[in-house]
């Protein structure tokens, strides 16, 4: 064949590389043909999903063959309900990954520039390439976003801000009072995309984590992106939802997919929204994980990024991938972050206390260390 189909793709797409996910635990299985394996790579729930979801996706069983309802009606009905806004606000995407895409495409092009910080999500720099918008990124402060940077970095063909937060993979987050001061120093014309995938996991602790949904109201540019695949624990199902200006919500469902969330992740999202003893159980599970992990951390002598998620980020001191791929031979899958440019770290899902204990005795004996 004489054409070179490589050629036929868009130069950012040609030198575009593909997000990789977490290791699945049966990729391991097939590779060292070990089992009993801990997995605490992708920022999953540990629980297992709701009893409510169960039970809503089977009774949905009987419409298989039917189209999912592709305004996703009663799911934002209760969306709307629970966090004081109204249906038209609201924009249903295939995970919360889908609606950060749906938003590069509806407003940035190749002639635009889109911001975000130094050790950000790796989807924002993936989705900035595919539509060959030219990519900002702004150097961190203490490992998270330096909002006063990323202001002054605006320029007349910005078009988007990415925001992490709770910031993936270093678990660290901006202020109400850091993020107000941000959105007014931002000119109208640019889109400020919050990205609050693990906001159900910060503790009254953090008082000073923004309120978003009151922000709403007062920044027509704002626009609020969350998920069901972490602390409500329907990762699998791919279901996300973004709040905003009832015309930016206009112009993002005229991108969107039709049936763009299927009939299951429909229902089980709206059983499990109503579920809080679940999502109590999910926070405690977590509180008590990350707090467990960080007292091991502690005992090893290992420095760590202080996070709110319900990961957190390790400094091994040494090559992480090589510490990474150490603890996969011992059936202990976690996440190497040498691609967010930390190549001594490991990223750690909050898992059931045997997991972590796992985890914890498994990297004693990597790093050749006492667990005093």
């Amino acid at each position: 064949m004489g054409c070179d189909l490589f050629s036929l793709a868009t130069k950012g797409v040609q030198s575009l590389h593909p997000y990789q996910p977490g290791k699945p635990v049966d990729e391991l299985e097939r590779e060292l043909g070990i089992t009993n394996i801990v997995k605490l790579a992708s920022n999953e729930n540990p629980l297992g999903p709701s009893p409510k979801a169960l039970k809503a996706i089977e009774d949905a069983f009987q419409g298989l063959c039917r189209y999912p309802d592709g305004g996703g009606f009663k799911l934002k009905s209760a969306l709307a309900e629970r966090y004081d806004v109204v249906a038209e606000q609201i924009t249903l995407g295939n995970g919360s990954n889908d609606l950060l895409e749906i938003v590069a495409r509806a407003f940035a092009d190749s002639d635009s520039a889109i911001l975000f910080s130094q050790y950000a999500f790796a989807v924002y720099p993936i989705v900035t390439q595919s539509i060959g918008a030219t990519a900002i990124e702004v150097p961190a402060v203490d490992w998270s976003h330096d909002l006063i940077a990323m202001a002054e970095a605006i320029t007349d063909n910005t078009k988007l801000v990415f925001i992490a937060n709770p910031n993936n993979p270093t678990g660290t987050y901006v202020s109400n009072d850091e993020l107000v001061r941000f959105l007014d120093a931002v000119p109208e014309h640019v889109i400020v995309v919050l990205d609050e995938a693990y906001c159900e996991y910060i503790d009254d602790d953090h008082q000073d984590f923004p309120n978003s949904g009151l922000l709403l109201p007062n920044y027509p540019n704002l626009i609020i992106t969350r998920t069901f695949s972490k602390a409500w624990g329907l990762a699998s199902l791919r279901v996300g939802y973004a709040l905003s200006h009832p015309d930016i919500a206009d112009l993002l469902n005229r991108v969107r997919q039709p049936f763009n969330v299927n009939s299951f992740a429909l229902e089980a999202a709206l059983a499990v929204l109503s579920d809080d003893e679940y999502l109590a159980s999910s926070q405690r599970t977590n509180t008590e994980g990350m707090k467990q992990l960080i007292e091991g951390f502690d005992r090893l002598g290992l420095a760590y990024i202080p996070s709110v998620g319900n990961f957190v980020a390790v400094d091994t001191g040494r090559d992480g991938v090589a510490v990474f791929q150490a603890l996969l031979e011992r059936g202990v899958i976690v996440r190497p972050v040498s691609n967010y440019g930390m190549p001594q770290h490991l990223r750690i899902s909050i898992g059931l206390q045997h997991e972590n204990e796992r985890f914890l005795t498994a990297l004693a004996e990597v790093l050749g260390r006492n667990r005093v």
